[in-house]
């Protein structure tokens, strides 16, 4: 029976989201020359509002973007195999909602209770030395996750070559030989795969109508979860229940003759 409830982080989209613009921003910072001097690259997250981001980077003497600059995306969901999730079955809910236990616990209290009742009654003494095996166990539980695959897109944009050369190469070297990685929000860690191809384009053959611009795009995927559903979410996000250790059933003393019917002082037979 659940012995009490709280609120838990949820792993939501926008937690998968925000997990891998804070790793562009934050963990990668990545720096490059401008006219300015070593100055730190701006990262912007690209939605729907891109053209108010877009307006804000704008330089102050003329409508032209002001790079270098870096964007993220999102471009694509989908549900994960069953062979690719650490979780391939499906944990059918609780009342509560929730199904899937992430920890698990020895209630010292309670047990030390049910330690002590025994060795009064059998023993006449409190905290006698005998083995106890009514543990009481508080378990955590979550509604299941439920993992998918998110791919974004992380665009770099430069005026030189130098400045995408110094944005490009952390990118390349920061998960070493191997393509993986972990990104995190909110205590939530996902696993992220980032594409061994990287696309190199620029404007060189068609500079009559244009600025130069050069442009590097990355492709990177997260396994990502999410579990309930967030503020849609009417049960508990996280709940403690503990487990039966006694089960008791009370005696029909009629029938199984504890009752001395000659003379009722005696008691009830044991």
């Amino acid at each position: 029976m659940p012995n009490k409830v709280e609120k838990l982080n949820s792993s939501t989209f926008e937690t998968i989201d925000a997990s891998v613009l804070a790793w562009v921003d934050n963990t990668m910072n990545i720096f490059a020359t401008t006219n300015d001097g070593w100055k730190k690259v701006p990262v912007f997250w690209m939605t729907a509002e891109r053209a108010a981001q877009r307006q804000r980077r704008r330089d102050t003497f003329s409508d032209a973007l002001v790079f270098p600059m870096i964007s993220v995306e999102r471009t694509k969901i989908t549900k994960a195999a069953a062979n690719e999730r650490p979780i391939p079955a499906h944990i059918f809910p609780s009342k509560d909602g929730t199904s899937f236990s992430i920890s698990k616990r020895i209630n010292q209290s309670k047990t030390k209770s049910f330690a002590n009742a025994d060795a009064l009654r059998l023993h006449k003494q409190l905290n006698f030395p005998r083995k106890n095996e009514k543990i009481v166990y508080q378990s955590r539980t979550i509604p299941l996750p439920i993992f998918h695959n998110v791919e974004y897109v992380i665009n770099l944009r430069s005026d030189y070559q130098q400045q995408m050369n110094e944005m490009v190469q952390p990118f390349m070297t920061f998960a070493g030989n191997i393509n993986q990685f972990l990104v995190e929000k909110d205590g939530h860690k996902y696993e992220a795969f980032i594409d061994i191809n990287y696309a190199f384009s620029n404007n060189m053959s068609t500079l009559a109508g244009a600025e130069k611009l050069y442009e590097t795009t990355i492709s990177l995927k997260v396994l990502g979860y999410v579990f309930g559903a967030d503020k849609n979410q009417e049960g508990p996000t996280v709940s403690y229940k503990e487990n039966a250790v006694e089960i008791k059933i009370q005696r029909e003393r009629v029938i199984l003759g504890d009752i001395n019917e000659f003379n009722e002082k005696e008691g009830y037979r044991r």
